[in-house]
């Protein structure tokens, strides 16, 4: 009788832990359930708002004109947006360029070359890189790399769409370094192995076989950094020279959409026909990114199916 009554007990208290943990569990779901909704909820706010408010240009501005016009001069009634719309794409895709094949073989060569002691010294040294304000970048890039460019080449200026994107690409080195290492160390050590016990030399092993498993991970680090870049503005406004014209060689100031937002916000009143244009600008600034993200994602779908 002891007996069976202390395995009742036992089967109780078994059954109310296992309750409390069925407890635990559903609330822990719906924390994470809610905690995901709100942030849905203020992702498609900022968009509603942004978009809302940047579409009311349309009432005043042809969009044949904003989209196609380079032409922009608030006081004169010209609103043409074309030429920032083309300074940020050439922007970013120049910087993309730049920095992705030198933040790949940075990967390579830390998940696969460098010794053990010193991945424990470069990736902390990589995460405080990422940590560094943009405003430092840009005045780093305004006291040596314009003088330098300047100098070089022969420039008036040394302002421009090089500047900007030289910048732009060490910026993005962070992201694409630490994701692009990530994926390449996940990568089965089984699979180099046999490729090895196979005949391949180290070279083609890496480039036939650790590098496609590895290719979700390196489009996701390329996503990002372009994310950043096309948003990027404090950086980008200190060197691209700010002026509404296309950038017809690599040392042609220019500007993007982020930069004429920054420089121009502070003179606009709310709900004007120039202040909307700029949250149309901002507007199109997240369906260009989406656009670019969307793009590399179907092209990276393709090539690594």
């Amino acid at each position: 009788m002891e007996q069976a009554a202390a395995s009742q007990m036992a089967a109780k208290k078994n059954d109310k832990g296992h309750r409390r943990r069925l407890f635990y569990d559903t609330c822990g779901r719906w924390f994470f359930g809610a905690a995901a909704c709100v942030m849905s909820i203020v992702i498609f706010a900022i968009i509603f708002l942004v978009g809302k408010q940047g579409l009311q240009t349309f009432a005043e501005v042809s969009p044949l004109e904003f989209f196609f016009s380079g032409q922009w001069d608030p006081l004169s009634g010209k609103y043409g947006a074309l030429f920032f719309i083309l300074g940020s794409f050439l922007s970013t895709a120049l910087a993309i360029l730049i920095g992705a094949p030198l933040g790949l073989m940075g990967a390579i060569f830390l998940a696969k070359v460098a010794p053990t002691w010193l991945q424990h010294i470069m990736r902390p040294a990589i995460d405080l890189y990422t940590a560094i304000p943009s405003v430092v970048y840009g005045y780093a890039g305004l006291v040596v790399l314009v003088p330098w460019l300047r100098e070089t080449f022969g420039q008036a200026t040394g302002f421009g769409l090089l500047a900007a994107s030289l910048v732009l690409a060490v910026m993005i080195l962070p992201t694409i370094l630490s994701i692009s290492t990530d994926a390449l160390q996940a990568v089965d050590p089984s699979l180099e192995e046999a490729s090895l016990a196979l005949g391949a030399t180290w070279w083609q092993t890496v480039q036939h076989i650790v590098l496609p498993a590895a290719a979700p991970g390196i489009l996701t680090a390329v996503v990002l950094a372009m994310a950043r870049a096309i948003g990027e503005t404090m950086a980008v406004q200190m060197l691209i020279g700010n002026t509404p014209q296309l950038a017809v060689s690599l040392f042609s100031p220019t500007a993007t959409l982020t930069s004429n937002i920054v420089v121009e916000m502070g003179n606009t009143l709310f709900g004007s026909v120039w202040g909307n244009a700029l949250f149309l600008m901002a507007f199109v600034l997240l369906l260009l990114s989406l656009a670019m993200i969307l793009l590399v994602r179907r092209f990276g779908q393709r090539r690594f199916a």
